[in-house]
């Protein structure tokens, strides 16, 4: 089984901080550091392989030259569907939806972009912007918007650590300062963003703004909260399902083992949150070390696999 580490590509975004860099260790040339793209073959910023015979390749090329990592759903059409992230916000994001893939592909001809976040951390009093208020029409959402009015509309939620959201396409969106999060998302990078706080960028620049495609495509009614239920099993949690991917939680400091199959249907990745591990493949005795921060793509069909220490994890499964 070929197990690959990953070096995310990073995001200088204007709205990044410091913690990815401080507490997970991570040296994208990016300052401030936004965002890591920690498994992505996206082109605007692939993962790079960190160890073994792949070691220099991005991820694109080794799925390149090796379709059959991705699994059977996924191996003739030969498209990745996820991009897993970190997210630091020491400002707020833009207010922001994404389009469905209908949309995305006529006017795009990209991915839309279904997601969810996990919220690894939380400054006090942090909080987001999920949907809106009320439901609206069109007429009084781009009234509000051209009026710089918008903020009055929409739903702002308080948020603390370990808080899950599912954010359907055409969910209005922003991420509130003070929030540090692992994002996993349909494999696409489109964005319309409806406000930006009149903000500019390093050369006085305000960022541009996607107003007639955004109502074109937004919910105009309040998002769907959904909350994961309490299971039984709290070491291991099904955070979230959808037809784009499922992510789970598994917290070690529970179990101190987790044993799990990789099956030929498809691949999977495992996102370090906090602490430190092993993998280790029994059949072929291939352990890997992981610790807070860390990325692993695992191809499809690796078979069975199991994680010890006290560490805590995300597995995402397409």
């Amino acid at each position: 089984m070929n197990i690959i580490q990953l070096s995310p590509a990073g995001k200088d975004y204007l709205w990044g901080g410091t913690r990815l860099r401080t507490e997970y260790h991570k040296h994208p040339d990016c300052n401030p550091l936004a965002e890591t793209w920690e498994c992505s073959v996206h082109p605007d910023g692939a993962s790079m392989v960190i160890s073994g015979k792949f070691a220099g390749k991005s991820l694109a090329d080794v799925i390149d030259m090796h379709p059959e990592y991705l699994g059977e759903k996924y191996r003739k059409k030969r498209k990745f569907p996820i991009l897993v992230k970190f997210i630091d916000a020491a400002q707020n994001l833009s207010v922001q939806v994404h389009p469905n893939d209908d949309y995305a592909q006529i006017h795009e001809q990209e991915n839309g972009k279904t997601e969810m976040w996990y919220i690894m951390d939380a400054a006090e009093n942090a909080s987001l912007i999920y949907g809106f208020k009320q439901k609206y029409s069109r007429k009084e959402i781009q009234s509000a918007i051209e009026n710089h009015k918008i903020m009055k509309y929409l739903h702002k939620i308080p948020v603390k650590k370990g808080d899950v959201f599912f954010i359907p396409a055409g969910t209005v969106h922003a991420v509130g300062k003070g929030i540090l999060l692992a994002e996993i998302q349909e494999n696409s990078n489109l964005t319309y963003r409806v406000y930006d706080y009149d903000r500019t960028d390093r050369n006085g620049q305000r960022r541009q703004l996607h107003i007639e495609k955004a109502l074109d495509v937004m919910k105009l009614q309040p998002a769907d909260f959904r909350k994961p239920k309490n299971p039984e099993n709290n070491a291991i949690r099904t955070l979230c399902e959808c037809d784009y991917f499922k992510t789970e939680k598994i917290d070690l400091d529970c179990i101190r083992n987790f044993d799990f199959c990789v099956n030929p249907d498809s691949f999977q990745v495992l996102l370090c949150l906090d602490g430190t591990g092993v993998l280790t493949h029994p059949q072929e005795s291939e352990t890997i070390r992981i610790k807070k921060g860390d990325c692993l793509f695992l191809p499809a069909d690796a078979g069975q696999c199991c994680l010890t220490g006290c560490a805590e994890f995300l597995k995402i499964t397409c």
